[in-house]
């Protein structure tokens, strides 16, 4: 395929392309194969939920488009591309634009690094459509960095409408506050044998009251919760998955409880709230990530 024409407006940008276009923007992606049309990851390779929240917290713009064309770079331009890889110019429509800091035109322009098919040659991405995160050039109109090449995922009715649900839930005026650590630990018994409660007051970025609670009871499975406010709430109940609740515990709660947390002396109540904290981590499961 030949180089760009200078006469045309888009392929312009291909030169400033060039000077932003920096290893950690193009970190190669998953293989796509160019002899079906397109389909989306199957499930075991997806994106998982925290990988969305995680591009779309990252990313400024995030668009649907379809690739009208592409360009290789020749070796001597793109250095620092990995073996069995190759390095894109891409020309897009812009089919949807799901967030942007501006409004933008038909067309996107990108970089992104892919691997090369089984003959050596450059995947053909033409009229394929993918769902991409990054952040709009500031200097070249109509240009984009992608997160990695790992943020230009084929497009589908599955992976834009979980996409669409995680930008939804970002922007919604009770998003959650990021949590930090874990402070002010205390387990009590009750009246009870094997009855109690533990509470744990979580730091969060933004100072907003969060804390979280285990209730045990004889013959019963454990209870626990999360409170957003002041009061420990006794009926809190635990973050539905795929929430953005979910992905800040899950994802960042610390693996142990911090030595200096606990308001007791006591060993059996330190013991109780280290028993706590594992059974809410075990509950919480894996923050699982494929991408980011």
């Amino acid at each position: 395929m030949p180089m760009p024409s200078p006469v045309t407006p888009a392929k312009t940008l291909l030169a400033g392309l060039l000077a932003v276009a920096t290893p950690a923007c193009v970190s190669a992606g998953p293989t796509m194969s160019q002899d079906a049309a397109p389909v989306e990851l199957p499930a075991s390779q997806a994106p998982t939920y925290a990988d969305l929240v995680t591009m779309a917290t990252q990313s400024d713009t995030v668009a649907v488009v379809a690739v009208e064309d592409q360009i290789a770079f020749p070796p001597e331009r793109a250095p620092n591309v990995e073996p069995g890889k190759v390095r894109l110019y891409i020309e897009a429509l812009t089919r949807s634009l799901l967030i942007a800091p501006q409004g933008v035109g038909s067309e996107l322009v990108f970089v992104v690094d892919q691997r090369r098919d089984a003959d050596g040659d450059a995947p053909d991405l033409e009229e394929r459509s993918f769902v991409i995160f990054g952040d709009l050039s500031r200097s070249q109109p109509g240009a984009i960095q992608l997160l990695s090449s790992d943020s230009m995922l084929p497009a589908g009715p599955q992976i834009e409408a979980r996409v669409r649900r995680v930008l939804t839930q970002l922007a919604a005026a009770d998003a959650p506050p990021a949590i930090t650590g874990v402070r002010d630990v205390i387990s009590v018994p009750g009246n009870l044998a094997g009855e109690s409660e533990t509470q744990m007051f979580v730091e969060t970025e933004d100072g907003t009251p969060v804390s979280l609670s285990v209730i045990r009871r004889p013959g019963m499975a454990p209870e626990w919760g999360v409170s957003l406010g002041e009061l420990v709430d006794s009926s809190a109940r635990s973050p539905e998955p795929e929430s953005l609740l979910w992905f800040q515990f899950a994802c960042f709660l610390p693996r142990e409880l911090p030595g200096d947390s606990f308001l007791q002396n006591d060993r059996a109540s330190q013991r109780q709230a280290r028993e706590d904290y594992a059974f809410i981590l075990a509950q919480l499961g894996p923050c699982e990530r494929r991408f980011t």
